[in-house]
């Protein structure tokens, strides 16, 4: 174990969409921080934007009981990234500049960034340019590179299962084909895993290219071994030939125009986001808040901590900066799923 840094002054900033579970890492955090090892906490405001506008304020243990169980993130969110190019291939680099500067101003020995995989490469970027930063994985798509679980996921997963078993009381009332669409624009795992959960017959991931004409034949014969309804889950990124129209309203009308078979769709959008994270989420943002500040106090900087097989560590942001956690084809859950019948499409 390295030489403990007690008194340090850190900062805490959430970016990127919001999520279930953001309070509790926050929390894990500062808690630790203070408690631990003596550290002032100072929550900047808004992401990144917080820090290029200087907007901030010290967080004391009593700011942070009763976040455990909140949605959201009391520091707010933002989708800034300074260090995104102007279209042209030129990096205006006035923002980076700004934030390097403002960190030095507040005395800050070291960034704890909470975000998915945009935040995370920012934060390896800043790093780069000589600031001292620990990530935190946060997305409810689990499409972060380097740690088998971001938080957020099982939040939204619990959700997404809970909207498809209402759906098969209507598509059954009704003897229908119901498509449920849900976020994941790379990565499939909430369909997947949701898809699983709720008895999902058939699995639509971006992953996993499918044949329309194999999907309705498919959805054809359940009706004809008297299966009296279908359900569909799909994830948002799946590939479309139409743009403009979200997967769930595209495949509802072709399926439709397919099989003859009445066919509803449903967007659950940002319910999947909102609201109280889920226990298990609540425990795991806890454990990576908690291990971010053990990483400050050995002033182990430029990683983001991590879950490999229940245990938690580090990774580097290097590694992980620009790479996603995607679904391999061959996953075991895949195959057991199309072991049971289930079809992907393809």
């Amino acid at each position: 174990m390295g030489k403990i840094h007690n008194g340090q002054k850190i900062g805490i900033l959430t970016a990127g969409g919001d999520c279930p579970g953001i309070n509790a890492a926050i929390r894990g955090v500062g808690k630790t921080a203070i408690v631990r090892y003596d550290m002032k906490v100072i929550g900047i405001s808004d992401g990144f934007t917080g820090l290029i506008n200087k907007e901030f304020r010290e967080l004391t243990e009593s700011d942070l009981s009763g976040i455990l169980t909140l949605g959201g993130t009391i520091l707010g969110t933002s989708r800034e990234k300074p260090f995104k190019s102007d279209g042209k291939g030129k990096n205006d680099m006035r923002k980076p500049v700004l934030i390097k500067e403002h960190y030095e101003q507040m005395d800050l020995d070291c960034l704890v960034c909470i975000g998915g995989n945009g935040t995370l490469k920012t934060a390896h970027l800043l790093a780069e340019e000589g600031l001292n930063v620990v990530g935190i994985p946060k997305t409810i798509d689990n499409d972060v590179w380097g740690t088998d679980l971001s938080f957020g996921f099982d939040s939204a997963v619990n959700i997404a299962t809970e909207a498809i078993d209402r759906l098969h009381s209507t598509a059954n009332s009704h003897k229908r084909i119901m498509i449920i669409e849900l976020m994941g624009h790379n990565a499939g795992w909430i369909a997947l895993y949701s898809g699983l959960a709720g008895g999902g017959d058939v699995i639509l991931i971006p992953e996993i290219q499918y044949d329309e004409k194999k999907i309705a034949e498919y959805l054809i014969n359940r009706f004809q071994e008297n299966k009296a309804y279908s359900i569909m889950v799909v994830a948002e990124g799946i590939k479309t030939p139409v743009k403009d129209e979200s997967a769930a309203r595209y495949l509802s009308r072709r399926i439709a125009e397919l099989t003859g078979i009445e066919t509803r769709e449903t967007v659950l959008g940002y319910i999947q986001r909102g609201g109280t994270p889920s226990p298990m989420d609540r425990v795991l943002a806890t454990r990576y808040g908690s291990a971010a500040a053990d990483l400050i106090a050995k002033r182990d900087f430029g990683k983001m901590v991590a879950l490999k097989n229940n245990e938690i560590t580090s990774v580097p942001l290097a590694d992980v900066s620009g790479r996603l956690n995607l679904v391999n084809p061959d996953n075991t859950m895949v195959i057991k799923a199309k072991n049971m019948g289930t079809s992907f499409g393809n």
